[in-house]
Parts: structure tokens; C-alpha cells; sequence
């Protein structure tokens, strides 16, 4: 049995929560435009890769509170726990993404047309 890290209520057994699927799984803007073919692959189609895999879990007989799981396919290890909106951790011999830094401001006398 899989010892899940609740980000919300710490270590429980697995028996406690529920799958969600596939993690990072972005809403279409505009799904009324969208092809018959392009909502269906929306609606079905995931990854359902071998190895390090990000799933949406939720904690059913605890705090009903949704989150996010870096667990191995195969191995069943959990690489991270981590909550909605947080950043992705890396997976197993993934890079980490840098943090976006914001842009700098140009000066009013360098922008594009200033003092025109």
C-alpha cells in the first residue's frame, strides 16, 4: 500500500484518497470552437507514460482538498507531493525550470516614439 503525503494533512494510506488523472491538464480557452475530434482529445486523450508521471490526487476521506502528485508508473515511488498551482517539481533526470524573471522597465527617453 502507497503512504501518500497529504500537502494538507500530512501522511495517510492510500485507501484514503482518489485518483484524478493526469496532472497540468490545461481547459481549451474556447471549447465551443473547437472540432468534435479536438474536444475528444481534450476530454481522453493523456499521457499515460511509463516512469515519472504527474497525477492529480485528492484526499476523499480527509480533507477533500485537491492536489498534486510526481509519482513513478512502475515503481509506485512518489518523487513529490505538491499543491495545486505550485510550481512543477522536476522529475528524475528532468532540468528544473528556471524561475521567469519579470521584465525590466525601459526608461521613458529609450521606449519606442518617446519625446516625439
Amino acid at each position: 500500500m502507497l503512504l501518500i503525503d497529504c500537502p494538507y494533512c500530512g501522511e495517510r494510506p492510500e485507501i484514503e484518497f482518489s485518483y484524478g488523472g493526469e496532472a497540468h491538464i490545461a481547459r481549451p480557452e474556447n471549447p465551443g470552437a473547437l472540432s468534435d475530434k479536438e474536444w475528444a482529445d481534450f476530454l481522453f486523450m493523456r499521457g499515460n507514460q511509463k516512469g515519472a508521471f504527474r497525477e492529480r490526487w485528492i484526499h476523499t476521506q480527509g480533507c477533500r482538498r485537491w492536489f498534486n502528485v510526481l509519482r513513478d508508473t512502475t515503481s509506485h515511488e512518489i518523487y513529490a507531493v505538491y499543491k495545486i498551482g505550485a510550481p512543477k517539481p522536476p522529475a528524475p533526470g528532468e532540468k528544473p525550470v528556471a524561475a521567469k524573471k519579470p521584465a525590466a522597465k525601459k526608461p521613458a527617453a529609450l521606449k519606442k516614439g518617446a519625446g516625439k
